[in-house]
């Protein structure tokens, strides 16, 4: 089965730069997630953890 999959990468031009793109977009996303986590509004975390708890009127 890898055979298969090999064989038709090898046929296609400059297919190494893929796995450069992919890592790249996957650690660009990454990032900009922990940065978003870290700056995130303390007391709308607290809010939003109390959601559960709270009883509708």
């Amino acid at each position: 089965m890898l055979k298969f999959v090999k064989h038709n990468l090898e046929t296609i031009s400059d297919v190494e730069v893929y796995p450069i793109i992919s890592l790249t977009i996957f650690f660009i996303v990454f990032v900009a997630f922990g940065i978003w986590a870290m700056t995130y509004s303390k007391d709308k975390i607290k809010e939003l953890s109390d959601l559960p708890f709270k009883e509708e009127n």
